[in-house]
């Protein structure tokens, strides 16, 4: 097929091809002036897959995690799309660690399509081109699709933003409990995941969490409480359990209508933030034109205030 044709390249990802799913992901994370047409023919696609996101700070185990689940959900006779955000290259731009080398044991399975995305300076540890990536998996009929991030902190926290289910990982003896609390990852976090919990202080930092846990409401669409599950990914220890919560989180999302209250949320900030950045790219058009310099000597001699001049510019948008 043509490398640049949108409709073949989207009915190839429908029938399962992956060098057609790569394809289009690549289109989608190279801001493609194809983007637009990408999008459209992907409208109709989107909606299936069950999105997992999977969070915590480094050294928690998520690729190895990852890759656990994604041994299950395979186990189970599910389709599986893993997209893994890497921190950028300063190089070339690319995503520097390259969770594919990590998860070697899937490559050669037809039905587990795994990407590296490098997330580009984008703060939250997600890539900007996220949620167009994420249809694409949906169109290659991903049943989940497994999102793990660059790490947890402040500003990393926004994998809550595109996921229907949020994981976060924490490990014994690094002090994660309080990290937790400081991050705001108790807010994100729809299932908790102890792992490495064969090593000394698992335990502790299971009680620990547990204690905090306590101390907050439930996810605000209805009943469901934050699971706590210890695992140890290297053996798969626990991993079966992991994925029966994840499963009935997305039941409990589906039941009580949160699930369509979450996804409403995210396509509302993803066209707020498409809008915003046509409005920044069309500003950055007048930065340096002479009606922008003309508005800035009236402010300057007192001819009009900031706050008409900045009027008349979005006017002129």
């Amino acid at each position: 097929m043509p490398a640049d044709d949108v409709a073949a390249l989207v009915a190839g990802a429908v029938e399962g091809q992956p060098r057609a799913v790569a394809r289009l992901i690549s289109l989608v994370e190279d801001r493609s002036p194809k983007l637009r047409e990408v999008s459209a023919a992907l409208a109709s696609t989107a909606g299936r897959a069950h999105v997992v996101g999977i969070t915590g700070s480094p050294g928690v185990g998520k690729s190895t995690s990852t890759s656990a689940l994604v041994g299950v959900l395979r186990a189970a006779g599910r389709r599986v799309g893993v997209l893994a955000v890497d921190p950028t290259s300063p190089f070339t731009g690319g995503a520097l660690l390259g969770d594919r080398i990590r998860m070697q044991d899937h490559a050669t399975d037809a039905g587990v399509y795994i990407r590296s995305m490098a997330s580009r300076g984008h703060l939250g540890g997600l890539s900007a081109s996220a949620p167009q990536a994420l249809r694409v998996f949906d169109a290659a009929g991903c049943d989940v699709v497994l999102v793990e991030t660059v790490g947890v902190g402040q500003s990393e926290i926004e994998i809550a933003g595109i996921a229907d289910t949020t994981l976060v990982l924490l490990a014994p003896g690094m002090g994660d409990g309080i990290q937790a609390a400081k991050a705001g990852i108790l807010e994100i976090g729809d299932i908790f995941c102890v792992n490495k919990a064969d090593r000394d202080g698992a335990n502790s930092t299971r009680r620990e969490l547990r204690s905090v846990l306590s101390m907050t409401g439930d996810d605000g669409g209805g009943s469901w409480k934050p699971s706590i599950v210890m695992t140890v990914a290297t053996t798969g220890q626990g991993v079966e359990e992991l994925l029966a919560r994840i499963d009935a989180h997305r039941e409990h999302l589906a039941a009580s209508g949160e699930l369509g209250r979450r996804r409403l949320a995210r396509a509302r900030r993803e066209i707020e933030a498409l809008a915003l950045t046509e409005v920044q790219q069309r500003f950055a058009h007048l930065s340096g034109h002479a009606d922008l310099d003309d508005l800035a000597r009236q402010v300057v001699e007192g001819g009009t205030d900031p706050f008409a001049a900045a009027d008349r510019l979005v006017q002129a948008l």
